[in-house]
């Protein structure tokens, strides 16, 4: 039996990983082991309960307003016993968080291969994202098996000098984790989100990255105001990401507008059911950029740089940054021009067919098989 170690720690890890623990449960000769570090907890939860993941230690890890040197050094110290103790065959992390890359160093410091889900995204600014970037980075220096989602995270791979023969294409496995929710989801899970009113068009947002607390926020907010102003019939949905700066910038400039809505955060089915039903979607998240498309949503991306450059290419999302002048006149051309919003609305989904699960799995026995 081979042993896959499953280690992440936040939402959006979970919703990658799901479709592929999902996979190995059924698959003879493979034993998934979930290691879970709680680095989000509250948004975290709803997840596992909606894929039935359970996983089988809770590091508990988060604590209130701590730094990252202390999430990685607790990380550290928590998982590294639990991996001497199980010794799994291969550790996969997902993406670029803390949990990946300290998942991702343990293993190395156990000899144990690590596989690397949604590898060789570079935006190639090391505080754009922060710290997520040199996460990364460093983890493609760990890793063993590196599965790009798309060509060009593959030929990031390849100009760092990863050997060809590690790198496989496999598409992006929130494409299979989406397709696997977006048609069974109709009404909202709490009844409250039901009762809200989304008017004739709805602007679904999200931000919440580092780099964006402060006047970059404070912008944001600034352009839904003057969105509003000239466009009275918008309605706009913000779920607030837990971190208290993030709270306190959204509710000094938006609390109290009838227009907008600001709700805690979604649960995974709720928020993909909100994706649905809005008109266009405002974010700072790499995984919206990957997941709207699938539901025809055009993406204005609220950062200076973006490592998703394939749906820029596309044409499936506008980078728009934090400047006010910009959003506003980008939304605006959404607003008022249907072509334009067709557009884009009909581009092809560059970031996979809902089949990356599948050949994560295929690989890992094919690894393996050669090993005995």
């Amino acid at each position: 039996m081979t042993k896959i170690s499953f280690v992440f720690g936040t939402r959006p890890e979970a919703i990658k990983m799901a479709p592929v623990i999902i996979g190995a449960k059924k698959e003879r000769g493979l034993t998934p082991l979930v290691l879970l570090t709680g680095q989000h907890r509250e948004i975290l939860d709803s997840v596992l309960d909606l894929f039935k993941i359970r996983p089988k230690i809770n590091l508990g890890v988060m604590r209130k307003n701590q730094t990252l040197s202390e999430l990685t050094a607790r990380i550290i110290k928590k998982l590294n016993p639990v991996l001497e103790i199980e010794k799994p065959n291969i550790v996969l992390v997902q993406g670029d968080t803390t949990t990946a890359l300290v998942g991702a160093l343990l293993a190395f410091y156990h000899q144990i291969p690590v596989g690397h889900i949604e590898a060789g995204l570079r935006s190639f600014d090391k505080f754009q994202p922060f710290p997520e970037e040199i996460n990364r980075c460093m983890i493609s220096q760990i890793a063993d098996l590196h599965f790009a989602p798309t060509k060009d995270a593959a030929k990031n791979l390849l100009t760092g000098g990863i050997k060809k023969d590690q790198i496989f294409i496999v598409g992006n496995t929130v494409i299979d984790a989406i397709n696997l929710i977006a048609k069974k989801v109709n009404i909202f899970s709490k009844k409250e989100l039901n009762k809200l009113n989304l008017g004739k068009i709805m602007v679904l947002i999200t931000t919440h990255r580092r780099e964006n607390i402060g006047p970059p926020m404070e912008n944001i907010c600034r352009a839904i105001l003057k969105l509003i102003k000239f466009n009275p019939e918008l309605i706009f949905v913000l779920p607030m990401h837990p971190n208290p700066k993030v709270r306190e910038t959204l509710k000094k400039y938006l609390d109290n507008n009838p227009n907008v809505h600001l709700i805690e955060p979604l649960d995974y089915p709720d928020f993909v059911l909100m994706m649905k039903k809005s008109y266009f979607i405002l974010t700072d998240s790499g995984g919206v950029q990957e997941e709207a498309p699938s539901l025809g949503k055009p993406v204005l991306v609220l950062r200076e740089t973006t490592e998703r450059k394939e749906g820029i290419k596309a044409g499936t999302a506008i980078m728009v940054g934090t400047n006010q002048n910009k959003i506003f006149d980008t939304a605006t051309k959404l607003i008022k021009n249907p072509r334009t919003y067709k557009k884009i609305s009909l581009v092809k989904n560059p970031y996979g067919d809902g089949k990356s699960s599948q050949r994560i799995i295929e690989i890992i026995k094919y690894y393996f098989s050669n090993k005995k």
